[in-house]
């Protein structure tokens, strides 16, 4: 594609450094993004309507093989595009000279990506929404079991069980909400940028931008080839989904240890031991956990990439593309994964901590106008008695509770069911049963304004 210049061709360690392979699965990208330029430049009269339609017949006919897995790469591609007007070019003779008119290989691989990350963003925000709808049915069905809450990996409040899954579905619904914002950003036409200053012919970007459906075009020609932000913002898209996919993984490991008892899983979405025979290993929670660590430091490299480059194209840049498919193909790996795991999973923990109920307690007398501190030491103290004998806080009398605070009175023996401590709350999105109802029902609803 560039030899004219060169009175040698490039020796083997000068190609094997230069050409790519990792922009090959964006071959349907290349070959739509290149129908809509012929559509364009047929149009505008830049190539003849006999040409136009030569060109098109044989990129449909790329699309069927790219569609179908017959079209085939040789050690003699450089990269995508190349690969794909060598085709052309067998297919429809020398007028596949003319699909390059008006445009580089700059902007034609900054459209690819920008269409290719568009195609799997909608795919990722398809498979979050079905993590947390697979949340969303298993906290539903979890009725009124009411859990013990964490904070410090220690028993801080009860709450229903639903409360605590829903606590893992809210963050992918974010991550729903940062792919679709990005999307909107990535879907910007770079074509007509050409190598970064443009073209003297008579192209029509905006007929490119409605035949793929994008939002728009580029406002500064050096910009529209140079910027890979939209690359490093897909990515972290990625790797904060799966900082949260990975949270909820290690939920999942812990639930299923027989210290906590929580959870047990389908056979399907567990694996054993080639030494332990009765070993049931959550290995899919483990990696998908596993493959967060590597996410995150995608983001990382493509802002060093990008960082010490001058304007316009350098190739550098050539090196996003195995960066970012790393970060989506792990999101895409772990989502469907987790989903199953998580819909296949049998609850069924243990009752809460006595403890947890340590709040209600000091909120009682809070509501008899006591100052928090003062309710807080007067419970904390009988807390460490009571511990101090090995005693569970459910364990004391009306006696004990009024030695402990004076405003304390009989009935508030009753705070210490957990489920009582749940009937109790009142603060809008806090682990109350109405509050889990409500929770459900704007998630439903969200869910199905996202598909």
């Amino acid at each position: 594609m560039w030899g004219g210049r060169f009175a040698e061709p490039p020796d083997d360690t000068t190609w094997a450094i230069s050409a790519s392979t990792a922009d090959r699965r964006l071959l349907p990208e290349d070959i739509a993004g290149s129908i809509a330029h012929v559509n364009m430049l047929g149009a505008t009269g830049i190539i003849s309507d006999q040409e136009a339609e030569a060109l098109r017949q044989g990129l449909a006919a790329l699309a069927d093989e790219a569609s179908d897995g017959s079209f085939e790469f040789t050690e003699d591609d450089e990269d995508v595009h190349s690969a794909v007007e060598r085709r052309l070019t067998e297919l429809v003779g020398p007028v596949a000279g003319k699909l390059h008119t008006g445009r580089s290989r700059n902007d034609q691989v900054a459209l690819d990506l920008r269409l290719y990350l568009r195609r799997v963003g909608e795919q990722r925000i398809t498979q979050l929404g079905e993590l947390a709808a697979a949340l969303a049915n298993q906290a539903e069905a979890a009725g009124e079991t009411v859990v013990s809450a964490y904070t410090h990996l220690q028993p801080s409040q009860a709450v229903p069980l639903g409360h605590y899954l829903l606590g893992h579905a809210w963050p992918l619904l974010r991550d729903i909400e940062r792919f679709e914002s990005a999307i909107k950003r990535i879907s910007v036409s770079p074509l007509g940028a050409g190598a970064g200053g443009g073209t003297s012919l008579p192209i029509d970007p905006d007929a490119v931008v409605v035949d793929l459906g994008m939002t728009g075009i580029f406002d500064n020609s050096l910009d529209a080839v140079a910027a890979r932000d939209f690359v490093a913002e897909y990515a972290f898209c990625c790797a904060q989904a799966m900082a949260n996919v990975s949270r909820l993984a290690e939920e999942l490991v812990l639930w299923g240890t027989e210290e906590f008892g929580w959870a047990t899983y389908s056979d399907r979405h567990t694996t054993g031991s080639s030494a332990l025979p009765h070993k049931k290993n959550l290995d899919v929670a483990e990696l998908a956990r596993g493959k967060a660590a590597a996410t995150s430091g995608v983001v990382g490299s493509l802002l060093a990439l990008q960082k010490g480059l001058p304007l316009a194209y350098n190739r550098d840049l050539q090196e996003d593309k195995e960066l970012v498919f790393a970060a989506d193909d792990a999101l895409a790996l772990s989502l469907p994964a987790l989903t199953a795991m998580v819909g296949g999973a049998e609850f069924h923990p243990p009752p809460a901590s006595p403890w947890v109920a340590a709040l209600d307690l000091a909120e009682a007398l809070v509501g008899r106008g006591v100052p928090f501190r003062e309710a807080h030491e007067a419970v904390g103290e009988l807390v460490g008695k009571l511990q101090a004998t090995e005693r569970e806080l459910s364990a004391i009398d009306a006696n004990e509770l009024a030695a402990a605070h004076e405003q304390f009175v009989p009935a508030d023996l009753e705070l210490l069911d957990p489920t009582t401590s749940v009937t109790q709350r009142r603060s809008p999105g806090g682990g109350s049963f109405e509050s889990v109802a409500a929770q459900l029902q704007a998630m439903k609803l969200r869910l199905a304004g996202s598909k």
